[in-house]
């Protein structure tokens, strides 16, 4: 029989990506989400009765959590620690209800629980700052996390930036795209003077599966590329790509006052435990995205 999987968020951008890359690998998936995508039930993630009754119908062999609020700069704080914290502990608490014994559980963090930090590249030892509520609670996720180690095989990732087709527009770089493709001829933004760790989606999926399949538990790791990128490379790139200029006019609304200037981490650990992985550059990650848009404006 195929193995299983159950991933939370299972119909979010991420979890699309990452059903067709364990799909291609030969596993069945499962999971919770707001679609109704065959395989994919809706359910609160604080119902840990639910939660039960669809983990213990599902028996997955590996559990996967993408579930969270993960805009930034979302308007309810206290939603950051309903779902992501509790949400997060009425999951672990399910799977033990349900009377599985998962291979893995993989659950993702946020490099946003580094802040500003004092070391480029980060590796995963560099102490946390969160910045905001969204990293205030993705560090209080792994802290609880932690007290379940003894209790079920467990690594925790904290993905660095990554975007593709198909992103939510209120994150920047689908956003930066979508403009350019639609021929916009000014673009409203946030803080300019920031650059960040950007990777594709396929390799953060395929570093996924591979620390899925995987010896490592009770492990901390960065998913990243190892260098950083500014607003301004972005915009310079996607004018190559276009063949058009966008004038940038800053917005007060979106500029945030505790900014993460600079974020790019080291994946030397994430390379030694699962090997190295192709990694799109970034005008190859915008060039894909800027088609892709362009196709369905068409």
């Amino acid at each position: 029989m195929a193995k299983r999987v159950f991933v939370t968020g299972l119909s979010g951008f991420t979890g699309r990506y990452l059903r067709d890359a364990l799909m291609a690998d030969g596993l069945e998936v499962y999971g919770i989400g707001q679609s109704a995508d065959e395989g994919v039930r809706h359910c609160d993630l604080n119902d840990v009765a639910s939660l039960t009754r669809i983990i213990s119908e599902v028996r997955p062999d590996y559990v996967v959590h993408l579930a969270a609020i993960a805009y930034v700069a979302h308007d309810d704080p206290l939603e950051f620690y309903r779902v992501n914290v509790l949400g997060t502990e009425a999951l672990l608490k399910a799977i033990l209800a349900a009377n599985v014994t998962p291979t893995k559980v993989l659950l993702a963090s946020s490099a946003n629980i580094y802040g500003n930090a004092n070391q480029l590249p980060i590796t995963e030892d560099v102490p946390p700052a969160p910045a905001n509520h969204y990293a205030n609670s993705k560090l209080a996720m792994e802290m609880i996390c932690r007290n379940w180690f003894g209790k079920l095989p467990m690594l925790i990732a904290r993905p660095f930036n990554y975007t593709g087709f198909g992103q939510a527009e209120n994150f920047l770089v689908p956003k930066i795209v979508k403009h350019f493709a639609s021929g916009a001829s000014v673009i409203r933004l946030g803080n300019l003077d920031v650059s960040r760790d950007i990777s594709d989606v396929s390799y953060l999926v395929e570093a996924y599966r591979r620390l899925l399949v995987g010896d490592a538990v009770s492990e901390t790791v960065n998913i990243c590329g190892g260098r950083d990128y500014s607003i301004a490379q972005i915009l310079g790139t996607m004018k190559e790509i276009s063949g058009h200029n966008i004038q940038v006019e800053v917005d007060p609304g979106l500029v945030r006052g505790a900014e993460v200037v600079r974020l790019y981490g080291s994946p030397a650990k994430l390379r030694r435990l699962v090997g190295d992985i192709p990694a799109p550059g970034l005008r190859e990650i915008l060039t894909h995205m800027y088609d892709q848009y362009t196709a369905q404006a068409h």
